[in-house]
């Protein structure tokens, strides 16, 4: 213990973690649906810069407003992405490694010119907290990603959406004759996906009170899906076991 918070590798690991693991539950949920998502590291990027711009052009950067303003900007804005790649995929039926391509390279290039190819700082305490706080003598973010993957189980598990997931990634078209909406699970998915990055992306952000649109979330996507991974052949284990 240190000023009443708990410290050391275990606890870095996890606040360090926290994006990551925030983006590979969004992940799990869209290869579970046979599809893949390669921009979740430039939503990210993007999520980051728009709440660190946001509070930077504010009157009052220490505003507790301005903060929520800035954060809500940046959620909404990363749900309008994973709008945009569920569309793609669904309606538009394009590859989804195609079609999340697009928003990996033009993402990165959106991040920067939010930025003008600048790190953006920002000097907002309650901003800060949400990256590098702590709550009952553990890193605030944790917390955050425990409430996203409760709720994450509670819908895969406890609701049919579980079931449609597993229905569309195992034959989309045979679901739909089943009567399953294949587009709107499809859609779903890309949007819970483009939200969990959102919120890595003001994760980040806030523990280093700073935003840069170049190197934030890089290679993120490639990490996520390395995780998905290893969480599924350990599964492949465990029940072979």
């Amino acid at each position: 213990m240190r000023e009443g918070n708990l410290y050391g590798s275990l606890i870095d690991i996890l606040n360090f973690g926290a994006p990551l693991i925030l983006v590979s539950i969004g992940m799990t949920l869209v290869i579970a649906t046979g599809g893949i998502d390669l921009s979740v590291g430039s939503i990210v990027a993007i999520s980051g810069a728009v709440a660190c711009m946001s509070i930077s052009r504010g009157v009052d950067q220490s505003s507790f407003g301005l903060m929520l303003g800035a954060v809500g900007l940046s959620i909404g804005l990363s749900l309008i992405l994973g709008i945009w790649n569920g569309t793609l995929v669904s309606v538009a039926r394009i590859q989804p490694i195609i079609a999340t391509l697009i928003l990996m390279v033009a993402g990165r290039g959106i991040a920067q010119l939010i930025t003008s190819g600048q790190i953006i700082t920002v000097s907002n305490a309650n901003y800060a907290y949400i990256g590098a706080g702590s709550l009952a003598a553990l890193p605030f973010s944790i917390f955050i990603v425990l409430t996203v993957l409760l709720v994450a189980s509670l819908l895969t598990r406890k609701t049919a959406l579980g079931l449609f997931i597993e229905s569309v990634g195992s034959n989309a078209n045979a679901s739909q004759l089943a009567g399953i909406r294949s587009k709107t699970v499809i859609l779903t998915v890309y949007v819970f996906c483009g939200l969990c990055a959102g919120i890595a992306g003001l994760i980040l952000s806030s523990n280093v009170s700073s935003a840069d649109g170049n190197n934030e979330g890089l290679w993120y996507e490639l990490d996520a899906i390395l995780a998905v991974v290893i969480g599924v052949l350990r599964s492949m284990v465990v029940v072979s076991i």
